[in-house]
């Protein structure tokens, strides 16, 4: 049996079974301006798990009441949906934008997590890309910054072939890298 290539997919398998428990485990916190981002690249796909405030993309934490909130909800629902012109990935790994799962109890989106707390809302979100070579992939380019002015700080995880990364990016930067490219 070759190890050199079995050690390297056990690793990633662990870590992605492992991952879940994890962020269970932990509490959540809740802070506003920080967005937090797993990003697990296996087999074809690359799958990208949001975790927010929803004040970082609306500017409040509760269901919309007025017209001018239930339009900027919507607005934002629609360039979440829309997520592969806010996550570009590196084009070596030619990937297309497959299913997105939107959750917020406050917008009514999903079945969304039990509430951070009192006053507190969630917008979170899975974005799941479909690639030839997605192991290829050793960078997304954000447009979050762009799109959402409440939004400081991204924390990001990353599990890819190459190992596995935890990047931080803030206003302005775009580039969020993992790897020897």
């Amino acid at each position: 049996m070759n190890f050199q290539r079995v050690l390297p997919a056990l690793t990633l398998a662990g870590l992605m079974a492992a991952a879940p428990l994890a962020a269970m485990a932990q509490a959540r916190a809740h802070v506003h301006g920080q967005l937090k981002l797993d990003i697990a690249i296996d087999g074809p796909t690359v799958v990208i798990e949001m975790e927010s405030p929803l004040d970082n993309f609306v500017g409040y934490e509760h269901a919309p009441k007025t017209e001018a909130e239930k339009k900027m909800a919507d607005d934002v629902v629609a360039q979440l949906r829309a997520a592969d012109q806010l996550f570009k990935i590196d084009p070596a790994a030619n990937c297309k934008l497959g299913p997105v799962t939107l959750r917020s109890a406050a917008l009514g989106l999903g079945k969304a997590e039990p509430s951070a707390g009192e006053g507190h809302a969630d917008l979170d979100g899975t974005f799941a890309f479909n690639c030839t070579k997605a192991p290829e992939a050793k960078f997304i380019e954000l447009g979050l910054f762009g799109a959402f002015k409440g939004l400081r700080q991204v924390d990001a995880q990353i599990a890819s072939p190459d190992g596995q990364f935890k990047r931080t990016l803030k206003r302005p930067a775009a580039r969020l890298t993992w790897g020897s490219k």
